[in-house]
């Protein structure tokens, strides 16, 4: 997963007079590690041959503790375990030879002696080159050396080794085993995956209980330096350097002392939160604090309590959280009092400079703009240019706010907080993972584009379920220039090869995809009954079947693959795809129950029963997670409630939806239903409305279906009749125990030209009759373009028919968005005002209707990150005047409807002069419009969640 850079190393002396460039290579370089002998390669293991790795006793703390780790992690994949030399004294013909820079009597020597070029090394930010040498030093014949600009540096190279041998960086919090081999060779050349773009890359463990919080304290007694040393290896395994320890009743420092101690050894850099000043946890004022939360009330024992965090910081690497929110991680106050949190932080920046004996600036410092702190910002509250301004998401994923082009540069520079997990409204969502790296690489993509490049950090939750998302965030961190948007493909499958090897590398990229676009639909938490329509566009089953689709594949993997890689695909792959698909299965059902009972459809109670099932199936799936699933090792980890949501707080306890069951009468009685309706016939529909079907077409070739359906237990008979040659109908006649379903659909061949309607009469017991409208739409004439459907033409954002002015405006996003893929303006400048010259997209369709038409743009809830007025785009139908439309303001959603329906709806209307063929077109106007799909609608459009599926498309 990493880009390499490699220059071919005929021999040192020639290597050393060349000009040392990195040259930029495209995503997915091939890897330097071969499982065969090559011209100059190095041998790393092999029946005959196991290199000790040798280490200066003087180098840090941390790179010793990972070259132990770099012993074992080739023993994982050969068998055989390295020996590890600590001394400095190498006594072989060949040798792993590890080293910092300024710290390692070996690379200095190396360095020194003009063997190694150090060049790309001096005075960089975790910069390592991996690299063969021929005779670094007397009586040592090759080595390879891996030697660091500084300790995270060296330590990235060992763990990128290790990466390459085949030790996945969750090999431990997964359970993905190392790929065998019994020969290891590294490629002759140089390799180096340069400095990273974002200085700070971290993660922010948070909302851990019950899961993670019941996991660590059964299987490490709490959140203690036991725990945490599985935390800092994962960080560094995937070339991150920072953390936000957890903060739910915990205090890193205060919890166990060894943790901080250790993290600095290893090079973690260490922070807190947006609201936790200091290096001081929240839960310390509750131990420890006297008096309120209040500065106003309160400063000398607030002063005492943020000097202890200080002192006891010591000298360990941090980034310090300046600032203050109220207590409990809410407001200070009900106004935005500037003058009170600049005398805060004019404090607190007293007490660094005190407490460090140096100037304040010279120790890193956050201001975090989280929630209503960014009002003080915008309303003109400023902090010293040296601190770095921590900017926002939404929680929800959506960046409230990025660096304005037009200021000047500042030199703590910016950085994004940014969400997997959250606690909060319009509900909590942590039970699993629902984030699509394509919507993760469009959002940060905007943050480095506009300069936000000083420190990311995300909030993963629990851990587990983000481990996705969570190795793409890091590693996009390294460098957001290397992996595009096109490569995003790439990644997934690349990613997964890691995993589970590279068989089944497709199809299990194929399903992350898959289930995590599905989960982001709607998150889990905001699943009811009514989420998807079951009457409209058939979208509950379709949704189901799309779930059904990766199950199978996902079950057919896991049984495929050998039983080594089972506990790690479970987790990572089966898991939530069953949990999913059977959480959607279970409120489909829950619908379904309802709308039948209501219907008095006798088949309400099997689905009363379905529920049941899939409520225990749900508990099935979490017992299995916690007891057996690698022997038990991950108890706990899967037991956030997620069912029985009532408001944003999650429930006490889970609970079944509610469902109806009827007494169903021996004697039997038909009901009519159709697609598209919530009525049936002859019982719930209001007088004067008829069962009719959707109009169909010879473009769109629509089935639709009627359901006959009993509401006794007697079976009975039923027959169509008036049916014309050219209607075909899955069955005409037979017998009823509680539905059948009749497909029905039309024979173009034989069909008349024109608009007909014909009325077919199902009769069933009683003399029971119900008539259903069957209407068609036949024209003549040709079509080009997206065709009209029963009131709407629904075209993906992606399928446009051309592209103006260039591939650096509208981009494509893979797999963005709730249907299809997305179209970005992400690369325009800002302040651009509309103009016919602007990038644009075109898109054909064609309608047999004309007159006023309502057209909708699905698009990603962006934020007017700028803070210009929203953010802009334009419209034309057919040459006419351009209409300019505003994501905040033409809009009838809200911020809470945005984001739980993960996209935000912009209206404005035209008039079709007449019918036919027709254009529409879209300009960019300003970055961040994420454009999902557009829907024109001719007439009336069935309620559902997703919208019309896309429209029949003539060439």
């Amino acid at each position: 997963m990493k880009n390499k850079s490699s220059i071919k190393n005929y021999n040192y002396r020639q290597l050393i007079a060349l000009v040392f460039l990195i040259p930029v290579f495209s995503f997915g370089q091939d890897s330097y590690v071969t499982y065969s002998e090559t011209e100059g390669s190095f041998e790393l293991a092999s029946a005959s041959e196991l290199p000790n790795i040798y280490v200066d006793s003087d180098d840090f703390k941390g790179v010793h503790h990972v070259a132990e780790d770099f012993t074992q992690d080739i023993e994982r994949v050969t068998g055989k375990l390295p020996e590890l030399n600590i001394s400095g004294e190498i006594n072989a013909e060949t040798a792993v030879i590890v080293g910092t820079l300024g710290k390692s009597r070996l690379i200095d020597h190396l360095a020194g002696s003009g063997k190694l070029d150090v060049s790309e090394l001096t005075g960089k930010w975790e910069t390592y080159t991996i690299q063969v040498v021929e005779n670094p030093m007397p009586n040592v014949e090759r080595a390879l050396v891996i030697a660091g600009s500084d300790k995270r540096g060296t330590i990235f190279g060992m763990y990128d080794v290790s990466e390459e041998i085949g030790v996945s960086p969750w090999y431990w919090w997964a359970d993905v085993p190392a790929n065998k081999a019994e020969n290891l060779y590294i490629k002759a050349g140089k390799y180096t995956d340069g400095s990273p773009k974002v200085k700070y890359r971290g993660i922010f463990i948070n909302d851990e209980a019950p899961a993670l919080s019941g996991w660590a304290t059964e299987n490490f007694g709490g959140f203690n330096s036991q725990f945490y040393e599985h935390v800092f290896e994962l960080i560094l395994r995937l070339k991150g350097n920072y953390l936000w320890p957890a903060m739910w009743g915990r205090a890193f420092y205060d919890d166990d002392p060894k943790n901080p101690i250790i993290a600095n050894e290893y090079g973690v850099v260490i922070g807190t939160s947006h609201h936790e000043p200091l290096m001081r946890a929240h839960v310390e004022w509750s131990r420890y604090g006297e008096g309120d939360w209040n500065y106003n009330t309160n400063p000398e024992n607030l002063q005492q309590f943020w000097r202890e965090g200080m002192e006891r910081m010591g000298d360990n690497e941090s980034v310090v959280t300046i600032g203050m929110r109220g207590d409990g991680d809410e407001p200070m106050s009900e106004g935005t009092a500037i003058d009170l949190l600049e005398n805060v932080v004019e404090d607190q920046r007293r007490i660094i400079a005190e407490v460090t004996g140096k100037p304040a600036e010279e120790t890193p410092q956050v201001w975090a703009l989280y929630k209503e702190v960014q009002d003080y910002y915008d309303q003109g509250m400023r902090v010293p240019d040296d601190v770095t301004l921590l900017l926002a998401d939404d929680n929800w994923g959506n960046i409230r706010k990025l660096p304005n082009p037009e200021e000047e540069e500042r030199e703590g520079g910016y950085g994004i907080y940014y969400h997997f997990d959250y606690v909060g409204g319009p509900r909590n969502y942590k039970w699993i993972n629902t984030t699509q790296i394509s919507r993760v690489w469009e959002q940060m993509n905007l943050a480095y584009k506009f300069g936000a490049e000083e420190l990311w950090i995300v909030n993963v939750g629990d851990i587990k379920p983000m481990e996705f998302p969570t190795s793409f965030f890091l590693d996009y961190a390294w460098d957001p220039e290397r992996i595009t948007a096109e490569d995003l493909p790439k990644y997934t499958r690349k990613w997964a090869e890691k995993q589970f090897g590279e068989e089944y590398a497709e199809e299990t990229a194929n399903i992350l995809e898959k289930y995590t676009k599905y989960n982001s639909r709607r998150k889990p938490e905001l699943l009811s009954a009514e989420t998807y329509s079951i009457t409209s566009y058939n979208e509950a089953e379709r949704v189901l079947e799309d779930f059904s689709k990766i199950e199978e594949q996902a079950e057919q993997i896991y049984d495929k693959l050998p039983q080594r890689y089972r506990d790690a695909f479970y987790q990572l792959v089966l898991f939530p795809v069953k949990a999913s698909a059977n959480l959607n299965r279970l409120y489909v059902a829950t619908a379904k129950n309802r709308l039948y009972a209501k219907q008095g459809r006798a088949i309400a109670n099997n689905y009363a029963n379905d529920v049941e099932q899939y409520y225990e199936k749900d508990a099935e799936l979490t017992e299995y997670y916690h007891n057996e699933l690698a022997d038990g090792k991950w108890n706990h980890m899967m037991s956030q409630n997620h069912i029985g949501y009532t408001y944003w707080q999650q429930p006490e306890e889970q609970s079944m939806p509610e469902v109806q069951r009827l007494e169903v009468p021996e004697e039997a009685a038909m009901g009519i239903a159709v697609e598209g309706s919530t009525n049936s016939w002859p019982t719930t529909a209001a007088k004067g409305q008829e069962a009719v079907l959707p109009i169909f077409d010879p473009y769109n070739d629509q089935t639709y279906y009627i359901d006959i359906f009993n509401k006794g237990q007697e079976k009975f008979k039923y027959k169509i009749k008036n049916k014309e040659d050219w209607i075909e109908l899955s069955s005409e006649k037979g017998k009823v125990d509680q539905q059948e379903r009749i497909y029905v659909s039309v024979n173009w061949d034989e069909a008349p030209e024109g608009e007909h309607e014909v009325a077919l009469t199902i009769k069933g017991p009683k003399k029971t009759k119900v008539e259903v409208l069957v209407s068609i739409r036949n024209p003549s004439e040709e079509a080009k373009g997206f065709l009209e459907n029963n009131g709407y033409v629904s075209i993906p954002a992606n399928e446009y028919s051309e592209k103006t002015n260039g591939n650096n405006e509208w981009q494509l996003i893979p797999n963005l968005g709730k249907t299809g893929s997305a179209m970005s303006s992400g690369k325009i400048k800002p302040g651009r005002e509309f103009s016919e010259n602007n990038p644009s997209l075109n898109y054909d369709f064609y309608t047999f209707s004309s007159g006023e038409v309502e057209v909708e743009f699905t698009l990603s809830p962006s934020l007017d990150f700028l803070d210009r007025g929203g953010l802009r785009f334009a419209v034309s139908i057919d040459g006419k005047e351009p209409k300019i439309l505003n994501l905040q303001e033409d809009t009838e959603d809200n911020w809470d409807t945005s984001v739980a329906n993960n996209a935000t709806t912009v209206t404005t209307s035209f008039n079709l002069e007449n019918d036919g063929a027709h254009n529409i077109k879209i300009w960019a106007i300003d970055p961040g419009i994420v454009l999902q799909k557009i829907l024109i609608k001719t007439g009336e459009v069935e309620d559902s969640y997703l919208g019309p599926p896309m429209s029949a498309k003539a060439e």
